[in-house]
């Protein structure tokens, strides 16, 4: 550690006078000087094996003064009274709305499994155990029951997916809110 502190000492004022001409902004000459230290410390022991420590430290500056000048935009202030644009909900969060009337108008044995293994996270295999069936035929009758779902989710609220396949647009049908 004692290596760091000894070239810290020795490059520090170098190193804030290159920053200071590049930034043009002394605060921020010393905030990236500060994270060029904490850089130098992470090093840790191996800082004291680096041949040329000045090399080392203005390389460091280099590559972080690259990065934030990468990442600086032109910024432009906003007038207080712009208007916010109204986010829409996605679509397939409005179709959630849809999910407990569907999952009410399936068969008895859909909507227990759609229930305990989708919506209550239980597992396929404490599924089959429960209801005294291998695991195949619990994954099967998981896998049908989510088909069912689909479908008749398809067809009461006519479900649009786009290019990716996401839920992109429904009808809701009558009743629903």
């Amino acid at each position: 550690m004692n290596c760091l502190l000894s070239a810290w000492d020795s490059h520090e004022s170098e190193l804030r006078a290159w920053l200071r001409g590049r930034l043009g902004n002394p605060h921020d000459a010393e905030d990236m000087l500060q994270d060029l230290f904490l850089k130098s410390m992470r090093q840790d022991k191996q800082f004291c094996e680096i041949a040329n420590a000045r090399a080392w430290l203005f390389e460091v500056a280099r590559n972080a003064l690259a990065d934030r000048l990468r990442l600086k935009k032109d910024q432009v202030e906003l007038p207080d009274d712009l208007a916010a644009e109204h986010e829409e909900t996605p679509a397939v969060e409005s179709l959630a709305a849809c999910l407990p009337r569907a999952l009410s108008e399936l068969s008895e044995e859909d909507r227990d499994a759609i229930t305990r293994c989708d919506l209550e996270g239980m597992s396929q295999e404490d599924y089959a155990r429960l209801k005294g069936i291998t695991l195949p035929g619990a994954k099967s009758r998981v896998q049908r029951a989510r088909k069912r779902l689909r479908e008749h989710l398809n067809d009461a609220c006519q479900v649009k997916l786009n290019a990716a396949g996401k839920v992109c647009c429904f009808v809701p049908r009558g009743g629903q809110s």
